[in-house]
């Protein structure tokens, strides 16, 4: 089991830190606009755009290689379908909870692979939150893009919770 937080460093960024070192960025182009770039430490670069006429259906793209695809189904999970190194994977994000809310991330079989807890900042009106991977999460090649769209989910999350 490993630790992970992500931090709000204004409206529009969140930094991903493990044991008080940086792993990524999450940086949305607008407040409002579920596009967004994920920037490793190592300078590796993916964007997410929405796509679509509704725009219901978001990839994650490294130029021009889809690596992951994003959907909410009826449900209100988001199923995540990743395409990274030769691994096609399904997974489920889902919001658990009213009071004590969390999100979780399953895998296809529904075995939990990470838990992500909101906090907000009051003070600076941003979320930061707190995040507990499994061991079965830790040993995936694409961990690192999963957990960062899966901080990408969290956010529309969030921001469709509070935009209602």
């Amino acid at each position: 089991m490993m630790e992970y937080q992500a931090k709000s460093t204004n409206a529009k960024s969140f930094q991903l830190m493990k044991s008080d070192e940086l792993v990524a960025y999450l940086n949305y182009k607008n407040w409002f606009k579920f596009n967004a770039e994920i920037v490793f430490v190592n300078r590796s670069v993916y964007q997410i755009e929405p796509k679509g006429f509704w725009e219901t259906k978001v990839e994650l793209r490294d130029g021009e290689n889809v690596l992951l695809n994003f959907q909410m189904n009826w449900k209100g999970e988001i199923i995540i379908q990743a395409f990274v190194e030769d691994l096609e994977q399904r997974c489920f994000f889902r919001h658990r909870g009213f009071f004590k809310e969390s999100f979780e991330l399953t895998n296809q079989e529904r075995t939990e692979l990470l838990v992500m807890k909101p906090q907000l900042k009051w003070k600076k009106m941003n979320y930061e939150y707190q995040i507990s991977t499994s061991d079965a999460f830790e040993a995936l090649p694409s961990k690192e893009i999963l957990l960062m769209s899966s901080l990408h989910c969290a956010n529309c999350y969030m921001y469709m919770a509070t935009a209602e």
